[in-house]
């Protein structure tokens, strides 16, 4: 599976809305995501695994 770069647009909840860098939107559930993440944080999916870069 080839990385995906994301930056979080809003928190809403138990959700982060993100958008990647091609501007693919996506809401993931706030429990998967590392600890640490807020508004403006970019993330890296890769092999099923979210890293806060």
């Amino acid at each position: 599976m080839d990385p995906i770069y994301y930056t979080v647009k809003t928190i809403n909840g138990d959700y982060a809305y993100m958008t990647s860098d091609d501007g693919v939107e996506n809401m993931v559930a706030m429990f998967l995501l590392p600890e640490g993440v807020d508004v403006g944080s970019r993330l890296l999916f890769e092999n099923f695994e979210w890293t806060l870069l």
